[in-house]
């Protein structure tokens, strides 16, 4: 028994996972497989006979047609990446296998949808740079961007300064009421540490409940102890939070301007802990004195 493998080709095509487009040299959609509907929304019937460049993304517009040209001119294009628009409005993440065919004068292309895939990249590179817990900036990424803070400062001759932080008694909150509650209260403090800085500065936990912040073209100390101020007073301000059964605890902050200070990253950050320690005894013998009244 014979089979018409002619015939069989397009139901085949039709149960492809991928997504098959044929289009003409105008961007017009000839043919598109079935599975054009778990990719765009759309059913075969709405697409054909419209423009292709009509559901891509507006900001990748540019970029797919000098790709198209490329394989127009005979280069087929097999790894392409860019975005279209579903029909709900959502943005879907699609890699392309394209080639020209020239006797045909289409456009022949396999779409497949990778929005999952870019989704998990994009959370891995989040996760090489922020911390887990808070999503802060993580030590790693804190260290470049105070590496271009300093080349900045040094070629600008600006100022900038570094403020490092530790939670006072956070010991005593985990032992008390659990690490639970312990995480609670660093997610609040890293949103509230957040809503107190610019967009162009940076805040990040260093570790444990250390936090460092580092605040960009600062033109005086004073400016920076007012920041400072402003940051602690933030800190224990009473507010519906994660934490009403705890409160806000206080914390420590030491201060480092570039360049007096310092001038090198760990000249600076030594300056900052050792100020953040001497506030923190500062507020040890406090304590001791009014509990001795």
């Amino acid at each position: 028994m014979s089979v018409d493998l002619q015939a069989l080709y397009p139901k085949l095509i039709h149960l492809m996972l991928d997504t098959v487009f044929v289009v003409d040299a105008g961007h017009r959609i000839l043919f598109v497989s079935d599975a054009c509907e778990s990719l765009l929304g759309y059913r075969a019937d709405e697409l054909v006979g419209t423009l292709i460049t009509r559901y891509m993304h507006p900001e990748d517009l540019a970029v797919t047609q000098d790709s198209i040209k490329r394989v127009m001119n005979g280069q087929p294009h097999l790894d392409f990446r860019n975005r279209y628009l579903h029909k709900s409005g959502s943005v879907v993440h699609v890699l392309w296998s394209a080639r020209w065919s020239e006797e045909d004068q289409v456009r022949i292309g396999v779409a497949r949808n990778v929005t999952a895939l870019v989704q998990a990249e994009d959370d891995l590179r989040f996760l090489a740079h922020h911390d887990p817990l808070t999503k802060l900036t993580n030590r790693s990424l804190f260290y470049d961007r105070l590496a271009s803070a300093m080349s900045a400062a040094k070629r600008y001759r600006t100022r900038f300064a570094l403020l490092f932080l530790d939670v006072n008694d956070f010991k005593r909150i985990n032992d008390v009421h659990g690490h639970a509650a312990g995480d609670a209260v660093l997610c609040e403090i890293a949103r509230r540490l957040k809503e107190c800085v610019r967009e162009t500065d940076t805040v990040a936990r260093m570790g444990g409940d250390e936090f460092t912040v580092l605040l960009t073209d600062i033109h005086s100390k004073e400016t920076a102890m007012e920041k400072v101020a402003q940051l602690l007073d933030a800190l224990v301000t009473n507010e519906e939070s994660g934490t009403p059964s705890i409160g806000m605890p206080s914390c420590s902050v030491g201060v480092a301007i570039y360049p007096e200070d310092g001038k090198s990253a760990d000249a600076l950050l030594h300056y900052a802990d050792v100020n953040m320690y001497r506030m923190k005894r500062q507020r040890g013998r406090s304590s001791s004195a009014m509990l001795k009244r």
